[in-house]
């Protein structure tokens, strides 16, 4: 489509526009470093602009300070403070997800107790227990496992080969993907004389609307009460959450996070890549755990941590620049003590 009709669907965001001059014809979209003569790219922020002289792109979003580099290569471009976001919504006019037409496959076993709503699909091999409630518009892929009591919201994805342990409750417009595990049995053992003692796990997961779960991922129930996602929460592949978590809305928590039973997150919380959290810790609203951080103690809301133990961010850098000279300071010391 052309470059104007992009504009039109993105709306009032895309109206700072070069279009006055140029309007190519788009044909998809691209990264930036590989995009080709007709497509549609994206530079992030100033320190990018070298991008702009090296790019084959005939479109960019882009920042404002960077429409004037962009306009001297004769390159169309759109302006705003937010070039990710605005590409995000660009993705969505040249690519749908894979969605499989209503229907139910053959070999999908489904208890006679089941009640699923309209427009639902249910691929090859999956088997759907006794009591489940599944809402309407849902897509239940290949080989999904759905145990008893379930219920499943409104436009709800279930990847191929998940599986959504019984009297789990999934919101609307979730997405579980392949391998995720919703709602088994916590890590619940109490120790004895003769051994370890299997604690039922008698309680339940609850996914409110919207939240994400990446791949081989597992949000574990607990053995009273629930285990608690908030409403937008996005989770990505290989996340533990422990029984008993009560995860905030608005949550990100990147790949192979886990977190011990108990936890508490409050709302915006981030937590990077391979952050741990001990039993029963809280964090507070809008905090950040960088990469690799092992949270021990409670971390206060607007708090950013790091390292391990996790200690405030600004700390850790300052410590991290005295253990890189902590040979040297060693030699001296030695010096000293001669």
């Amino acid at each position: 489509m052309k470059l104007s009709e992009i504009v039109d669907k993105l709306g009032d965001a895309a109206n700072n526009n070069s279009l006055a001059d140029m309007n190519p014809e788009i044909t998809g979209v691209a990264p930036v470093d590989a995009a080709a003569p007709n497509t549609l790219s994206f530079i992030e922020g100033a320190k990018f602009a070298s991008q702009v002289v090296r790019t084959a792109a005939s479109a960019l979003i882009l920042p404002p300070k960077l429409t004037q580099a962009a306009a001297d290569r004769g390159i169309a471009w759109i302006a705003t403070p937010s070039p990710r976001l605005l590409f995000a919504r660009a993705i969505a006019l040249f690519y749908q997800p894979f969605r499989p037409q209503d229907k139910i496959h053959p070999t999908a076993v489904i208890d006679s107790s089941a009640r699923v709503g309209e427009n639902v699909y249910i691929g090859a091999h999956a088997v759907i227990s006794s009591g489940v409630k599944i809402g309407k518009d849902v897509c239940i892929n290949a080989n999904v496992v759905i145990y008893p009591e379930v219920e499943i919201g409104d436009r709800t994805i279930l990847h191929a080969n998940c599986t959504i342990h019984e009297r789990s409750r999934l919101g609307a417009d979730c997405v579980i993907h392949s391998g995720a595990v919703i709602g088994a049995e916590g890590f619940g053992f109490v120790p004895t004389e003769s051994g370890w003692l299997k604690m039922d796990q008698s309680g339940c997961t609850v996914l409110e609307d919207g939240v994400e779960v990446g791949c081989n991922s597992a949000i574990d129930r607990p053995a009273v009460g629930e285990t608690r996602v908030g409403r937008n929460s996005k989770i990505d592949n290989l996340v533990q959450i422990g029984h008993g978590c009560q995860i905030g809305e608005n949550c990100a928590i990147a790949g192979q996070a886990a977190m011990a039973g108990g936890v508490k997150l409050g709302n915006n919380v981030t937590l990077a890549g391979q952050v741990g959290i001990a039993n029963g810790i809280s964090i507070g609203d809008g905090a950040i755990a960088s990469a690799k951080a092992g949270v021990y103690s409670d971390v206060p809301p607007g708090e950013i941590v790091s390292g391990y133990p996790a200690i405030p961010h600004k700390t850790h850098l300052k410590a991290s620049a005295i253990h890189k000279r902590l040979p040297e300071i060693y030699q001296m010391l030695k010096r000293l003590g001669q």
